[in-house]
């Protein structure tokens, strides 16, 4: 091992950077303590006079530890001081750098007793950082993560030093000489510190340097000939956002806002926004407009009660500023006051939004400058519908359909269109038939061109489908469900079936018939989406498995989630190798480094994953309004998917809030009896698989439990309506008999999915139904379904809470009918029975103690002449629950004889 470190010194850096990890590999498995070889080469290497040495030795370190931080945690104190010192070799930046990613690295593990030393590195750290920003700005850049890993694990490090942290922050984010990136980050920083430690930086006497240090930045122009990134018109349409530092030091005083009392900030940051807003300079004013944006959602009440009046007679005025990029501020402005301040019904607020849509000529401005925040639009429309606006504001969509070239203009005006649509609704319906005339020859083009304006297009049907009414649109929906089918047999288009799937949605509200014909083809092309890997790579899914299994991902989308479960158990693909349970190397580390391998893989970017979440959300919404048993089947394998996927549960509940009120309302409305058969079944499986995530909703216990109820009475629509005239009364009678099947072996999955005493009210109210079938009377196949689902019912009470109690309360009731059916001249009803004793005396326990001569003797008797082998197992199987559940009450010398007749 000596000889392969000797080694390690004399190869070149992409070499010992490649051995470096695979030492990194070997710590995994091989404790530091005992490979004392690697510490006395790291202690020998670090420590060495040969600044190359130094390096390699530092880049070892940084490899090993970053890999398996904790076991060098008996070493800490020693490294820390090590670290320091190579801090002050300010003439070596690399090692600068492999010590400060080293430092970063440990930061989350150390303790009370390395705290002392960590808050003397501080100022060595922010001078090697000031050396390492003039050697590298990408490594620098790298390295300044080690303040973010301090606030978030020990921020108490940082706050004897914050001003001068602060400091070299606001310093590194002023430069613009220095990469945007690294200026970035240190913006970010203050943040971050400022939304841990507001206190301290106001006790700092830290907000008005910060604010002094921000405003050129938020105020900056941009380089001549350019523009700053928000204000450019995107044509690739693909929404990104690069973060600048003028976004970052609009964020600084958004958190400011929500962190700081608003007095103290105001103070400070007024004089300040009031210049930039007197200012002749269109970046300035631009840069007052931005602060008072920002400012709303943390400064809500203060605006409101204090200066209101004031900032929106500003923000008004902006609007009709001869800079667009002033303009296009305000309107910013205006949508964060709409979110926040509650100013969208403001009269004098929609009075400018409006005049400013048509106070130029030039179409483009608005659409352009405007559209870019299509929902701050939105928000001001419905004033615009509610005045003599309306016609005009039409005319204009209508003239920029028909009379431009340019297909961005034309796929703005659609999307506006529909954003008029979702405010307007019926009062729209002047301008539906011109609207669709307009919309039709983009609707069938099969250029790629044109393909934006097509999805576009379907997207703004679909808002007019749930928007102008059912009298209007339905005589076209038949014809939208062909033109959706007809599209995706024809272009193979992620974004464009997601739009269909929309469509098919919106056409179930509003005449779902249209739909039954085509759900085999509509749901196989939305569950082959799901299913599909078609533009997912294998990266793509490790990623999305890792985010949901590490929890790495708040406040992710539901497809997300069924993506991972329907790739999990219908694709055998080898992307799941790497979370293979078997696999010891496969942990989060490994697939961090996975990850960072790949880094054009998003999985927030892909079509095809927006894909899978669209038809997820058009699955439930067709299902609230088809009750078709196909809809049902592919929810019942959804959900048991789930169940069985290591998913967060946020996800599966919102799944389920789609699913079960679903399944009740069918039932409560169907006519047909087999698809109420299919719902009930299906809702038996997603009670089975799911459990007591079923039962979170706090009223989902008395819906499912009445929903059983009524099928055991024949109160549903599809008893009521007597069947189909084809049925005949045998086929009728049938049917009932499984509708009530289906329901009763509901109540056993309910009682072991809720705490019993929550259950006992329902399950008194059903209990009568389901004996009442035990009767002599009853058919053989009643008898049988009566004790079977009563058996069922104690068996699950036995491993709820309460459940002893509940089925000592119900013993007296049920104990008759179990004994009967033990006598039963039916096999099948004996056999039920005496499994359903055997389950009595353990559910019951001490309770029914007094009851075990009885039970005794009839098992007695019953073995003396019983001659099927599932009887007597089933016996043997109660002989042995109640000796589990009071062995003195039960004779074992006199019982033991029972083996020789198994």
């Amino acid at each position: 091992m000596s000889r392969c470190f000797s080694v390690y010194f004399l190869c070149r850096h992409t070499v010992q950077h490649s051995l470096s990890q695979l030492c990194a590999v070997m710590v995994k498995h091989e404790t530091p303590d005992r490979w004392p070889a690697l510490l006395q080469l790291l202690n020998q290497s670090t420590k060495s006079s040969n600044p190359h040495d130094r390096q390699v030795g530092l880049l070892l370190l940084n490899k090993v530890i970053e890999s398996n931080p904790e076991p060098f945690k008996p070493h800490y104190c020693q490294l820390l001081q090590l670290l320091r010192s190579v801090l002050e070799d300010h003439n070596n930046p690399t090692a600068l750098y492999y010590c400060i990613l080293t430092l970063t690295a440990i930061t989350e593990f150390i303790g009370t007793e390395e705290m002392h030393l960590m808050r003397s590195i501080l100022p060595n750290l922010i001078v090697a950082l000031k050396c390492l920003i003039k050697a590298d700005q990408n490594q620098a850049s790298e390295a300044m993560e080690v303040f973010n890993e301090l606030m978030e694990s020990e921020v108490s490090v940082i706050v004897p030093h914050v001003a001068d942290v602060v400091r070299f922050f606001l310093e590194v984010g002023s430069d613009t000489n220095l990469s945007d990136s690294l200026r970035v980050k240190a913006l970010s920083c203050v943040t971050f510190l400022i939304k841990l430690k507001s206190k301290t930086v106001l006790k700092q006497k830290l907000l008005s340097p910060i604010l002094q240090a921000i405003f050129p930045v938020l105020t900056a122009a941009p380089p001549p000939g350019e523009q700053d990134p928000e204000d450019e018109e995107d044509d690739s349409g693909d929404g990104t956002d690069n973060e600048s530092p003028k976004h970052c030091a609009a964020q600084i005083i958004d958190t400011m806002a929500l962190h700081m009392p608003p007095e103290k900030l105001f103070q400070q940051l007024m004089p300040l926004t009031q210049t930039c807003l007197a200012s002749e300079n269109p970046y300035q004013r631009k840069g007052g407009l931005m602060c008072l944006a920002v400012l709303a959602e943390g400064c809500a009440d203060h605006i409101r009660t204090k200066i209101l009046k004031s900032v929106l007679q500003t923000v008004c005025q902006s609007l009709s500023d001869s800079s667009e990029v002033v303009r296009s501020a305000g309107l910013f402005a205006l949508g964060q006051f709409s979110e926040h301040l509650q100013v969208s019904q403001n009269t004098s607020v929609g009075k400018a939004v409006f005049l400013f849509i048509f106070g130029f000529q030039a179409f483009k401005i608005w659409f352009f400058g405007v559209y870019t925040w299509n929902e701050v639009l939105a928000c001001f429309i419905l004033f615009v519908t509610q005045y003599p606006y309306l016609p005009t504001l039409m005319e204009t969509m209508l003239s920029a359909l028909n009379n431009t070239d340019n297909l961005k203009i034309k796929e703005l005006a659609v999307s506006a269109i529909g954003a008029i649509a979702n405010a307007a609704k019926e009062l729209l319906v002047p301008y539906f038939t011109p609207v669709i005339e307009s919309l039709k020859g983009f609707l069938t083009t099969t250029t790629e061109e044109m393909r934006s304006l097509q999805t576009q297009s379907l997207d703004t049907l679909s808002v007019l489908a749930r928007t102008i009414g059912k009298d209007v649109f339905s005589p076209l929906a038949a014809e939208c469900v062909q033109l959706g089918l007809n599209l995706t047999n024809t272009i193979d288009d992620p974004d464009l079936r997601r739009c269909t799937y929309s469509l098919y949605s919106a056409v179930s509200i509003v005449t779902p018939d249209c739909l039954t014909p085509h759900l085999t083809a509509i749901t196989t092309v939305m569950l082959y989406a799901l299913k599909s890997s078609e533009g997912v790579t294998v990266e793509t899914i490790t990623v999305a498995l890792v985010f949901e299994i590490f929890s790495i991902k708040t406040n992710v989308s539901i497809s997300h989630f069924l993506f991972c479960c329907f790739q999990a158990h219908l694709e055998e693909d080898k992307a799941f190798v790497l979370l293979d349970d078997d696999d010891d190397e496969n942990d989060e580390k490994d697939t961090e480094i996975f990850l960072e391998d790949d880094k054009g893989t998003d999985i927030h970017d892909n079509a095809y994953i927006d894909e899978k979440e669209d038809a997820c959300e058009a699955l439930g919404e067709i299902a609230f309004n088809e009750s078709a048993p196909l809809l049902f089947i592919h929810f019942n394998f959804l959900l048991r998917c789930f169940c069985t996927s290591f998913v967060p549960h946020s996800a599966l509940l919102k799944l389920l809030d789609i699913v079960v009120p679903c399944f009740l309302e069918t039932v409560r409305r169907e006519p047909e009896r087999h698809v109420v058969m299919g719902v009930l079944e299906s809702m038996n499986s997603v009670i089975k698989s799911c459990k007591e995530e079923v039962f979170k909703n706090p009223s989902r216990l008395k819906e499912i439990s009445h929903a059983i109820r009524d099928v055991l009475k024949k109160k549903t629509p599809c008893q009521d309506s007597g069947g189909d005239e084809a049925d005949d009364e045998d086929q009728q009678a049938e049917y009932d008999a499984m509708l009530q099947e289906f329901a009763g072996e509901g109540i056993p999955l309910v009682a072991a999915s809720v705490p019993a005493d929550n259950f006992f009210p329902f399950l008194n109210d059903l209990l009568p139904f389901i004996m009442n079938k035990a009767k002599s009377s009853c058919t053989v196949a009643d008898r049988s379904f009566s004790v079977g689902t009563i058996a069922e019912i104690l068996h699950a009470l036995m491993s709820v809470s309460g459940g002893r109690g509940v089925a000592g309360r119900l013993s007296n009731r049920l104990l008759p009918v179990l004994v009967a059916g033990a006598k039963d001249s039916d096999p099948e009803v004996r056999n039920n029975s005496v499994f359903g004793l055997g389950c009595l005396a353990q559910a019951a326990g001490p309770i029914v103690v007094s009851d075990y001569p009885m039970m005794l003797s009839v098992f007695s008797n019953l073995l003396s002449k019983e001659s099927d082998l599932r009887v007597i197992d089933n016996l043997c199987a109660a002989l042995c629950r109640m000796i589990m559940s009071n062995v003195d009450a039960v004779p074992l010398e006199q019982v033991c004889y029972i083996k020789y007749f198994s």
